[in-house]
């Protein structure tokens, strides 16, 4: 069979038939992943209210930070363009934010709403209105709205004020102790920005880490905060004065995974990722592959405006079947679609509990990957909080869909890789919400010409 990768024009979806031996295409060479998604945003979230002017090189210029950017835009901040090299963002400090003319749209973005909520609600006597795409329209968002509300907030929406479109009445909060019955770093990035413009302490407890990307940055640009990692604690001491910042971001180790997944499974591999960040709490992917017994080893460990980063060289070899669960889940929350195609090639059958939340994503990822793999004859089996995934099933090429959810579009294709025969993903655009050139780095390292 002659390997070979097509992307159809988007009409109004595009298509992505990708075919292979069964054995795969051995994948060399040397890649560099695009900027961190989380760090993007929260790079022009605080770069927007501070005081003066914030840099930011390696911004991922993917579908998310640009519905960020749009959306700070429409209430006055000043960005560079987000094709260039360096972007640039005139802070306009906290409190400035200007009451939007129209209604803001967050797209597919859920970090942007999010994370925003807890900025409008805190900017008192004005009024916005934030809503996105069907599928962020769907998501819910009471676990931000709930402990906003104790704050103080003003904030009501559809179905029982619990999804989007929403709309917000900015007022003078009050601080809070927020006990999260979940590890998530939205709901805690939210409240900390929302703490930044309230007298007192705000702090918020998680039952585990969950990524501490929003506590870096925030020191970085002059917030005062007390980390507890005894407790899972963190407290910002407001009100706050941030100061515009230089902020070069790594690569995003969410993008690393579906190259280090695909140099471990597919015979006669050998990748190096270049400019991965590391950072502790989202690491969770390396330790799942090592349980795993994958060949990857870290090289020009370093660290880059406060966040560690090294470069990760992946070879093929045989994996073992692993457990996974507890803690570790939410270190790696948005890398169990594509960890899910390493189990398939696996000796022995991986389990993977406590990942509910995932049912709560772009898409029910838990449905959506048993769904899709079973549809390519792998053995998989879908729990309330979980995937139970038998290795070394023969995977046979068909018809699949991405559900619009970026990391299943990509999952799948990596998938493809060992699947004889033709697959054909639906909705693949959906990549370039976090990856826009993964299907151009996918064609350059299996060595296959690009479309023209």
């Amino acid at each position: 069979m002659t390997a070979h990768i097509h992307l159809t024009e988007p009409n109004p979806h595009q298509t992505l038939t990708l075919a292979f031996p069964g054995d795969g295409v051995a994948l060399r060479g040397r890649v560099r992943i695009p900027g961190d998604k989380s760090i993007s945003h929260r790079a022009l979230m605080l770069g927007a209210i501070a005081q003066g002017e914030t840099r930011i090189q390696g911004l991922l210029l993917g579908e998310d930070p640009r519905s960020t950017a749009a959306c700070f835009r429409a209430m006055g901040v000043q960005m560079s363009n987000l094709e260039d090299e360096w972007v640039t963002v005139q802070g306009v400090g906290l409190g400035n934010l200007q009451e939007p003319a129209d209604v803001l749209d967050a797209g597919n973005s859920g970090t942007t709403l999010r994370l925003m909520l807890g900025l409008l609600a805190s900017h008192p006597d004005r009024f916005f209105a934030v809503t996105g795409d069907s599928s962020l329209r769907s998501r819910p968002m009471g676990r931000v709205i709930d402990p906003l509300r104790q704050m103080g907030a003003q904030i009501w929406g559809r179905q029982g004020d619990r999804q989007a479109p929403l709309a917000v009445r900015g007022t003078t909060l009050k601080p809070i102790h927020y006990q999260s019955p979940v590890a998530s770093a939205q709901v805690k990035s939210c409240l900390l920005l929302a703490g930044l413009m309230t007298e007192g302490d705000t702090t918020v407890t998680e039952p585990s880490l969950s990524r501490d990307h929003s506590e870096r940055m925030l020191r970085a640009f002059g917030a005062n905060l007390s980390i507890d990692p005894d407790t899972c604690s963190v407290t910002v001491h407001g009100p706050a004065t941030l100061t515009g910042q230089t902020i070069v971001v790594p690569g995003d180790i969410s993008s690393a995974a579906f190259w280090l997944v695909a140099g471990a499974i597919t015979p006669g591999s050998d990748l190096v990722v270049e400019n991965v960040g590391i950072n502790p709490t989202r690491t969770g992917i390396l330790d799942a592959l090592q349980a795993m017994e994958a060949d990857i080893t870290l090289e020009n460990p370093r660290e880059v405006t406060g966040e560690p980063v090294a470069d990760l060289r992946v070879r093929y070899g045989p994996l073992k079947a692993a457990h996974f669960g507890g803690d570790l889940i939410p270190r790696m929350i948005d890398e169990i679609p594509i960890l899910a195609i390493a189990a398939l090639f696996a000796e022995g059958t991986t389990v993977i509990t406590d990942a509910a939340e995932l049912r709560v994503k772009e898409c029910d990822r838990l449905a959506a990957m048993a769904s899709q793999l079973t549809a390519l004859g792998a053995k998989v089996e879908e729990a309330p909080e979980g995937l139970t995934i038998h290795g070394q099933s023969a995977l046979k090429g068909a018809t699949v869909e991405s559900f619009g959810d970026h990391r299943v579009a990509m999952s799948l294709a990596i998938a493809a890789l060992r699947t004889e025969g033709e697959t054909v993903i639906q909705r693949a655009e959906a990549a370039a919400v976090s990856y826009p050139s993964f299907v151009e780095t996918l064609e350059r390292l299996c060595g296959l010409p690009s479309e023209p």
